[in-house]
């Protein structure tokens, strides 16, 4: 069976604007906001360890902790975990220091948090608002945009008052939330323009790509171009209510999707797996209007009250977005598949905060796997700690295709040479020279190449490429890549 072949001009719909990849080549600052815990102690004995591995580290310690868990953060500045201990309780604290984590003291525990989200959906449902639970400040951080005003303004602050001091608090957003839908470029649907998300492989192996459930509920069946043939038709689709993601089959059996984000100028990234998301872990989106945009994760298990509705169960971020990059690629500089642009307020000119539909959620939901294979292996595995990222290391998360360290080393467990993501991958530059990081999983991309070269340790990368893609190359021809740039 001959594999579909779309034209080049198609084979990046979900990016947008020709944007340079030193758009997102400056690290947003890793400032930490303020604490209403006590500041984490002396950290002496805390390892450093990669974004990927702390989600691992966070997974096991907040099911061990029972009341006394805070909740969790990644400090990226210096590469650890800090752990929240309700009270300062003493076994508690020592076996997060044991675990090579920070104890840090906190009054709330993220039961109680969680208790009081759920009250917050009861009493407070009003459009315009979201909230989040904040580890850093360990509260829930409550949002509201500038529609809620007058009796709704007034609901709100009562809802949150009633939770008790210390609990919770409001803040004010100059946009307005609403999903990230525009009619234009990318993919299309009844008159809609989103983005698409990531390739994926059915559980009956069929071709197929997430994208955002705003966008599957808007039209059945979405094109490469305006007015264009179909190419995809929505399998799945939920919005409003637990998740914004949708699943679309391409039409063609033969299509060869691959898993890789376009993210301009002729790079790409392979997604090797999908991950959590950590809080103060650096994420970068990809969307068919701004392009590529990097910045931090601020919240786990976000509720956004849309005007079409409330969805819960999302990631709350700083990176920016604007309409149009809806169902686009949020993910991590080692090749890890996070999110689906949701919606959120604000633009890529002043700032704001975006949701994203978690991709681990969306993929259990319609029996749907990613990766470079497309398939086995644990999909939430990350890479592994600082040097733990060697074939034959041991550690605490699940491998993907064999191999172990803390969350494993994609692709078989290799080393940091042969194409698995060691750790936070290193920023290289057009030289094709980094910033000293692990093994990143950028790869270039080029029209009637021959290979794509993976990221060397320390931000090389082989066929004339740096970690960050910048050179090597790629055969093209091929299905769309996830957030790929029209």
């Amino acid at each position: 069976m001959s594999h579909r072949r779309i034209p080049r001009r198609h084979a990046a719909l979900a990016a947008g604007g020709a944007v340079g990849i030193a758009a997102a080549a400056v690290l947003l600052p890793h400032a930490n906001a303020s604490q209403s815990g006590t500041d984490p102690g002396p950290a002496a004995t805390a390892r450093t360890m990669s974004a990927a591995a702390a989600v691992g580290l966070v997974r096991r310690l907040g099911a061990g902790l029972g009341d006394t868990y805070g909740g969790a953060y990644y400090d990226a500045g210096k590469r650890q975990l800090v752990v929240n201990v309700v009270g300062g309780d003493r076994a508690s604290a020592d076996r997060v220091s044991r675990e090579g984590a920070v104890p840090r003291t906190v009054r709330n525990s993220t039961r109680a948090l969680a208790a009081a989200t759920r009250t917050l959906g009861r009493r407070a449902t009003v459009p315009g608002t979201s909230w989040a639970i904040d580890p850093r400040s360990n509260q829930v951080v409550v949002t509201a945009d500038r529609t809620v005003t007058g009796d709704r303004w007034d609901r709100l602050e009562s809802a949150v008052r009633e939770l008790g001091g210390g609990m919770a608090r409001i803040r004010k957003s100059a946009g307005e939330f609403k999903p990230f839908v525009a009619g234009g470029d990318a993919i299309f649907g009844g008159g809609s323009r989103c983005s698409l998300g990531f390739n994926v492989t059915t559980g009956d192996g069929r071709s197929a790509f997430l994208t955002a459930g705003h966008c599957g509920v808007a039209a059945r069946q979405w094109s490469a171009d305006q007015n264009g043939a179909p190419v995809g038709t929505v399998q799945r689709a939920v919005f409003p209510g637990d998740g914004d993601f949708a699943l679309v089959t391409y039409d063609d059996p033969g299509t060869e999707a691959p898993s890789t984000v376009d993210v301009g100028g002729g790079r790409t990234v392979e997604i090797q797996r999908a991950a959590d998301a950590t809080v103060g872990g650096q994420v970068f989106r990809m969307g068919s209007t701004t392009g590529l945009h990097d910045g931090q994760v601020t919240g786990l298990d976000a509720t956004v009250n849309y005007p079409e509705g409330t969805v819960s169960g999302l990631i709350q971020t700083n990176v920016c977005a604007e309409p149009g990059d809806s169902g686009g690629s949020l993910f991590t500089r080692d090749g890890a598949a996070v999110g689906l642009t949701s919606g959120g307020s604000g633009d890529c000119a002043a700032g704001g905060e975006t949701f994203f539909q978690p991709v681990t959620t969306a993929l259990a939901a319609v029996g749907a796997r990613i990766g470079a294979d497309g398939g086995g292996g644990d999909q939430t595995g990350g890479a592994g700690d600082d040097g733990d990222a060697q074939a034959g290391g041991t550690g605490d998360g699940g491998a993907q295709n064999g191999g172990t360290g803390d969350g494993g080393a994609a692709s078989g467990g290799g080393d940091d040479t042969s194409g698995g993501a060691g750790g936070d991958g290193g920023m290289g530059d057009d030289s094709g020279t980094g910033d000293g990081g692990d093994s990143g999983a950028m790869t270039g991309e080029a029209d009637g190449g021959d290979g794509a070269g993976s990221g060397e340790p320390g931000g090389g990368a082989a066929a004339g490429g740096d970690a960050y893609g910048h050179g090597g190359a790629s055969g093209s021809g091929r299905a769309p890549a996830g957030g790929g740039q029209r």
